[in-house]
């Protein structure tokens, strides 16, 4: 049978947990894949901006045929410009150049005092860039370069400008999200972690100043009409259990998605690893649309099936193959397997949207991620 709808009615229907005409299918690829199809080195999307990423990723959409998924647009809101303008104006500088890594500082003129930061960025020819080591780590100097290179983008967009032409380029093929964080601890700054047990009060205070200016993004972004409100960081379970989780994160969880409801805009988290407890308290005391990615055992700790029969009636689910077994090495017919397993979980009546755990790697076959397509537009119609 043809499908009915376009893919973007088809994703924001799934969002809303309710039936489409045909199962959604928007695999993770919004880093690795989309910078290997340009053809280009990594740092030219990565650090020169040429093309964003946004557009790396929507490129990639119409090559796949998927229903997109752009799971954050870049924006700055006028009072984050003013905010900014108030601070030292830092910039990236190129301070080391190899065949394969570009190695790169901050720098801001403070006080009078040209400064530059205590840490590091490099960017791949072939990979994501990694940001925040140590100096020592990559043998670079502590003390300020002599030579250098500022860093000039290729591409200049201000304010709402990326996300309006996100907006306009993606038209029917999918849809663009805006996105905003959670309070909590943070699994990548362990000493977050350590001062929820050293200075407790401080940590909550932290958060609790962090919710208001979430609150205030939100009310924001949701007057700037995206399609969606990505909330949350990766892996926030882990570093955030239950009981921590209610303390610090819940209470930004439960106002954002109710700001979201009375503004008639889904809402979705993004939370790799363990997550079924979260599904469990987003179903059950707030007002969240959909959840992603729901990963399997060992990365996670959700059973589409399982997950389907407890929350489903609530809310919307959007998951979840195995991005290294099944799409990085499986063969397209593991993939087809694999899908309809997916669909059969978790489709009955709506509210799925069939994708993969956290981020596809970038030498995820292509032939995989059309089969993933074609058993959504075949096997996944109501």
């Amino acid at each position: 049978m043809p499908l009915t709808m376009t893919s973007r009615a088809r994703m924001l229907t799934a969002m809303r947990n309710r039936q489409p005409d045909a199962v959604p299918v928007a695999p993770d690829i919004s880093n690795m894949i989309p910078c290997r199809l340009t053809g280009k080195p990594f740092w030219d999307i990565y650090l020169y901006q040429d093309p964003p990423r946004w557009k790396a990723y929507l490129n990639a959409v119409r090559y796949f045929g998927f229903d997109g998924w752009l799971d954050n647009a870049p924006v700055q809101l006028p009072y984050e410009i003013e905010e900014a303008a108030e601070e030292p104006a830092w910039r990236e500088a190129i301070v080391r150049r190899t065949p394969e890594r570009i190695y790169t500082r901050q720098h801001a003129t403070i006080d009078g005092v040209d400064t530059w930061s205590e840490t590091c960025n490099i960017y791949y020819i072939d990979n994501p860039p990694t940001r925040g080591l140590a100096l020592a780590k990559v043998d670079l100097p502590e003390r300020a370069p002599t030579e250098w290179e500022d860093v000039e983008p290729r591409t200049h967009y201000e304010g709402v400008e990326a996300f309006l032409e996100a907006k306009r380029l993606m038209g029917d093929a999918g849809v663009v999200s805006l996105a905003v964080g959670l309070p909590g601890l943070n699994v990548r700054e362990p000493e977050t972690i350590y001062a929820y047990y050293d200075d407790h009060a401080g940590t909550v205070a932290r958060c609790r100043a962090e919710h208001e200016r979430i609150v205030r993004r939100t009310k924001e972004l949701l007057k700037l009409g995206p399609d969606f409100v990505l909330i949350g960081m990766s892996g926030h379970m882990i570093a955030n259990p239950e009981p921590i989780f209610r303390e610090l994160s819940l209470p930004t969880l439960q106002e954002v998605s109710a700001l979201c409801k009375a503004a008639g805009i889904p809402s979705q988290i993004h939370c790799c690893g363990p997550e079924y407890a979260l599904v469990r308290m987003a179903a059950e005391e707030s007002d969240l649309s959909s959840i992603n990615p729901l990963e399997i055992p060992p990365m996670g700790d959700c059973h589409l099936d399982e997950v389907k029969r407890a929350f489903g009636a609530k809310i919307g689910l959007m998951g979840n193959l195995h991005t290294t077994q099944v799409m990085l090495m499986g063969s397209p017919a593991e993939v087809e397997r694999a899908a309809k397993q997916a669909i059969d979980d978790a489709a009955a009546g709506g509210g799925f949207i069939l994708s993969t755990g956290d981020q596809c790697g970038r030498d995820t076959p292509d032939e995989n991620i059309f089969k993933l397509v074609e058993v959504a537009r075949t096997y996944g119609q109501y």
